[in-house]
């Protein structure tokens, strides 16, 4: 039976629904053991209480235990739902796998064969019809992020969405005949992170972001 498209633009309000239901599913957990599996730290809090340090996006942020409440480190404000999302389907599908040396393509998560066309219409394409040819536009938007430079295609980006879940954003410059290309790649341990629609909802939110942060400079 084939798999139904994704809509045009991922469904951000179903994500973030799920948020209470991720977070009991975590209840009873392990924290140490969900701490290895992270890469996130785990600091004691009395008896049975505590939190976890880690980064999202490279800002840090904690987590507390045991009731799962995100929030922006030094400080009580609460992040955003959809971070709060993402952080929470980090932790329930996480398993501490080691991250491997290949990027991969949505195609090769899985299912993701079934959503490639709709993924790469709402991150790469968009993408390119926002820079085109102006590569130094993209090098100042990704920089402006903290996208680390890596050797692929003519310019390409590695942004850090949590500690192993790394996320590259790949141009390739166009000529006479091909325009310019992008394309949002994973790491090939993507599966062990999280499941494939969050991955949809990280390739559209690096796109948008950097677009906004273009639009900006």
């Amino acid at each position: 039976m084939s798999k139904p498209a994704l809509p045009v633009r991922p469904d951000y309000t179903s994500f973030e629904q799920r948020v209470g239901q991720l977070r009991s599913q975590l209840f009873g957990a392990d924290p140490y053991l969900l701490a290895d599996n992270t890469g996130a730290r785990f600091i004691r809090r009395g008896e049975s209480q505590g939190e976890f340090q880690l980064d999202v996006w490279n800002q840090p942020v904690v987590l507390s235990f045991p009731d799962y409440q995100a929030s922006r480190a030094g400080s009580q404000e609460i992040l955003p739902t959809f971070n709060a999302a993402l952080l929470l389907y980090y932790f329930n599908k996480a398993d501490g796998a080691p991250l491997g040396e290949k990027w991969i393509s949505f195609t090769d998560l899985p299912d993701g064969r079934f959503y490639t066309q709709a993924f790469q219409a709402y991150s790469g394409n968009e993408l390119a019809k926002k820079f085109q040819d102006d590569l130094d536009s993209f090098n100042l938007a990704a920089k402006s992020l903290g996208g680390r430079s890596q050797q692929l295609g003519d310019l390409s980006f590695e942004f850090q969405a949590l500690p192993r879940v790394p996320v590259l954003v790949a141009c390739w410059r166009g000529d006479d005949e091909f325009p310019s290309s992008f394309k949002i790649l994973f790491n090939s341990s993507a599966s062990h992170y999280l499941p494939t629609d969050a991955y949809a909802i990280l390739g559209s939110h690096i796109t948008r972001r950097l677009i906004s942060a273009s639009s900006a400079s």
